[in-house]
């Protein structure tokens, strides 16, 4: 298995890879690294990840069940009397485009992360969570320098990160954000870290600091009570499952909605002849874009409507992807949405914004009844090559995350690359009737009515694609730089 003898990492930090590949090395499996990585990108990529953010986790491989767990976020009870606060924009750009968030205190859901890193531990670790979290802890304490990437993302969102004072005093104590080679530290989430470690997700969700949260929020008009965070847990689900290619892609199933838009574009993909063209892969994105209306997200929350879904129409987030040296199969994706600006104090915790999302409530907010989980454009993805895992792939970038990882399996699966090529290769986005594109993209075929939108440089608007390849018994991986993300071999 050429020199990654116990496995292949690729996350948004190389700090995250290397704690991955660091307990593959210690005996762990892909679930161990997986959620070492995890831990470890709670400080490394602490304004895309956290202990307040949601997410997902899909693993597949000998003998293991393919299952999905869903620790994303869930919809808090609001009272609906004018107690609550209003929702505080804030545009920013991302150089050639722009999008709107929604922070503050009526933006926080409850979160996820505490209970799915628990789960994932109690269903497939091996190694005690406690050993796990003792490196994040620590590196929480000691802090780390800001890479380009993540310095980057601090810039974008330096009106978030000034919007409250407990989360200035953390990210723009000089009064501006943090810069690249200046320390993110935080003694109160190296304590939450170890007690995560110790005691599990309890305290997170029915002990002091779940109370703190709410009382925190409570006091500025946030709609989270303390039902909501005491009656959630991480789901279990069924993946959805497509052919392409004589390969089997398991995806992200409802409630999330970005698995099934993106097994509905393969699903079209896989009519017509390999590789697609351009105009085949747009009119795919096209399409599923198409099918994101009311209706389909009523539905997300009913029973069998993915099968309904597929069979009458086929007839800022962060990514983990792991393969052990027994071929199992870890793939986390994670996101804070651009958090909240919400820190509450003693608890380590930066809540997320995912009630203030644009993407994910694309009809209106507060439409969601307390409870539902809201409906998600993540997709962590395994493609199966018989009993056998091929491809381990994951993505941020809300809306543009089912076509990056609709491009980079097209790249390996229909044209052969390698999966640093895939990975690197310029994408394209549609949306809104527009057609976006980095450099690379010949767009000349399209016509002149097509409304497009250049990228003069690849860009994280696009993505950040992490995933790991098994190929002929070598095993590799890679990082998405557009997010300045790295792969380690173990």
């Amino acid at each position: 298995m050429s020199s990654a003898e116990k496995g292949v990492v690729a996350a948004g930090h190389p700090l995250t890879a290397q704690a991955g590949a660091r307990v593959l090395r210690d005996g762990g499996n892909a679930v161990d690294a997986t959620v070492a990585a995890m831990l470890t990108s709670f400080v490394t990529e602490a304004l895309l990840t956290g202990l307040g953010a949601g997410g997902y986790m899909l693993v597949a491989g000998p003998g293991v069940r393919p299952t999905l767990l869903d620790f994303f976020a869930q919809a808090p009870t609001r009272l609906g009397d004018g107690s609550e606060a209003e929702l505080y924009a804030l545009e920013v750009s991302f150089g050639d485009a722009e999008q709107v968030f929604h922070i503050g205190p009526a933006s926080c859901a409850a979160y996820g992360t505490p209970a799915g890193v628990c789960e994932a531990n109690r269903r497939w670790g091996r190694l005690p969570l406690r050993e796990l979290a003792e490196p994040a802890a620590r590196l929480a304490r000691q802090g780390v320098a800001l890479n380009a990437a993540q310095a980057y993302v601090a810039e974008l969102l330096v009106e978030l990160l000034s919007s409250t004072p407990e989360c200035a005093a953390l990210w723009a104590p000089r009064g501006r954000a943090l810069r690249e080679g200046e320390i993110f530290r935080s003694d109160e989430l190296g304590d939450a870290l170890e007690r995560l470690g110790s005691e599990g997700e309890g305290p997170f969700y029915r002990g002091d600091i779940a109370a703190a949260v709410c009382d925190w929020l409570g006091e500025r008009g946030g709609s989270l009570r303390p039902a909501d965070l005491g009656g959630y847990a991480a789901i279990a689900r069924e993946p959805v499952r497509v052919a392409y290619r004589g390969r089997t892609i398991l995806t992200n199933p409802p409630p999330a909605a970005g698995g099934a838009l993106l097994a509905y574009a393969l699903g079209l993909l896989e009519r017509g002849p390999s590789p697609p063209t351009l105009g085949a892969i747009l009119q795919a994105m096209r399409s599923a874009q198409a099918e994101r209306n009311q209706d389909f997200l009523e539905g997300l929350s009913e029973d069998g409507f993915l099968e309904h879904f597929m069979s009458s129409r086929l007839g800022s987030t962060t990514h983990i992807a792991v393969i052990d040296g027994d071929g199992l199969a870890c793939s986390a994706t994670c996101t804070n949405g651009e958090c909240s600006g919400i820190v509450v104090p003693g608890t380590g915790i930066h809540l997320n914004n995912i009630m203030g999302e644009e993407d994910l409530n694309p009809h209106g907010f507060h439409l969601h009844p307390a409870g539902r989980r809201m409906p998600s454009m993540m997709a962590p993805t395994v493609v199966m090559r018989g009993a056998d895992v091929e491809l381990v792939l994951g993505s941020a970038g809300s809306n543009r995350i089912r076509s990056a990882l609709l491009q980079t399996i097209l790249g390996v699966v229909d044209h052969g690359l390698g999966v640093v090529e895939a990975v690197e290769a310029p994408r394209v986005h549609f949306e809104d009737d527009v057609v976006f594109a980095e450099p690379g993209i010949d767009l000349s075929g399209l016509g002149p009515e097509t409304r497009t939108v250049r990228f003069g440089a690849p860009n994280l608007f696009f993505g950040g694609v992490q995933a790991a390849l098994s190929r002929d018994g070598v095993l590799s991986g890679a990082g998405d730089p557009r997010r300045g993300g790295a792969a380690v071999l173990a």
